[in-house]
């Protein structure tokens, strides 16, 4: 009898327990510092007449902005670049010993030193055959590389792909182009479209690459001055005067020589050498008795150049001669005007 009462208490007893948690909690909160549940700062902003969710909203929208987290600094607006190999160098430099840390500077400084140096030419290209290479038309040359069928389906849509380029839907063409690429990588006509297309895209160093394997494949001259075009933009002054080199002592036609002539001398311009740009395209100039297209820019950049040097009555000049022959190119009405 008295086990059984030992294991069940009273209500009583059981009351006044939870009672006795109850009051040692409620004594607790009463003990804590007061603070106001419904203003908590800085979770609270924008005018009194908003509402509290609109407030809430408004403050936490403030709290965020402060957070700098990983996640969102990639996924955002407010997103920060990388940091590159140079910025990490940098930051490991400053907890070494300053002896080391002078010695990286120095070395970042010759560097930086070589980098505006330009060098020698940058890409080793063998000597072109007396002749462009006799090559299979491209309709022969995939069916040979990937079959019958699989050989027409290329073909098709590597037209696909000149058609968009010609249209200047060049990101298209690009994407059509790619599988092409891998399939037959040796077929001239992949190489040069590859080439031209991320020429007109601007991606300097791969047009390049593509250029200069059609260069490899054709044994020819044709895209020379796209491909010291892009020579130009990334600066090797030296791969641009080899290829000029190459395309003047080939003469394939007056219009591609004319091209060639155009890229060099903006390319001796763009290191400062005006003199040397004009000298350029001034030799073997002659006002032509029909005036082709070649013709109009080789004579507005001469005109160009000839403005920059301070030879202005040249340069009037000559932008009269082409608003002569086109009274529509370019700019030449505005160039006049500027000049009287």
């Amino acid at each position: 009898m008295n086990k059984k009462n030992s294991n069940n208490r009273s209500p009583k007893n059981q009351n006044s327990k939870g009672s006795s948690s109850i009051d040692r909690r409620r004594r607790e909160r009463e003990n804590e510092p007061k603070v106001d549940r419904r203003r908590r700062e800085p979770y609270n902003a924008g005018p009194s007449s908003w509402g509290g969710v609109a407030r809430r909203g408004a403050g936490w929208l403030e709290v965020t902005e402060k957070i700098e987290s990983p996640e969102r600094n990639r996924n955002t607006a407010y997103a920060r670049p990388e940091p590159t190999y140079e910025d990490r160098r940098a930051r490991a430099i400053e907890e070494k010993p300053t002896r080391d840390k002078v010695r990286y500077e120095a070395g970042a400084a010759v560097n930086r030193a070589k980098k505006r140096t330009h060098r020698s030419a940058v890409v080793k290209r063998s000597l072109l055959p007396a002749s462009p290479r006799k090559l299979p038309d491209a309709e022969t040359s995939l069916v040979r590389i990937l079959g019958n069928q699989d050989g027409r389906r290329a073909l098709r849509r590597l037209l696909e792909a000149s058609q968009a380029f010609e249209q200047e839907r060049f990101f298209e063409a690009r994407k059509i182009l790619i599988p092409l690429e891998r399939q037959a990588p040796g077929v001239v006509e992949i190489a040069e479209i590859s080439g031209l297309t991320l020429y007109r895209l601007g991606r300097w160093r791969e047009a390049a690459k593509k250029l200069e394997k059609f260069r490899e494949i054709s044994g020819g001259t044709e895209q020379n001055p796209v491909l010291a075009d892009c020579y130009r933009a990334l600066e090797w002054w030296v791969d641009v005067e080899e290829l000029w080199d190459e395309l003047r002592d080939a003469s394939p036609s007056g219009s591609l020589v004319t091209e060639g002539r155009i890229v060099t001398a903006g390319a001796l311009a763009d290191q400062g050498k005006v003199s040397a740009a004009i000298n350029l395209l001034e030799r073997g100039w002659r006002f032509p008795k029909r005036a082709k297209d070649y013709h109009l820019r080789r004579a507005y950049t001469l005109a160009d150049l000839y403005e920059r040097s301070g030879t202005i009555p040249k340069a009037r000049d000559l932008f009269v001669w082409i608003k002569n022959q086109d009274k529509n190119y370019g700019d030449v009405v505005s160039r006049i005007q500027a000049l009287q």
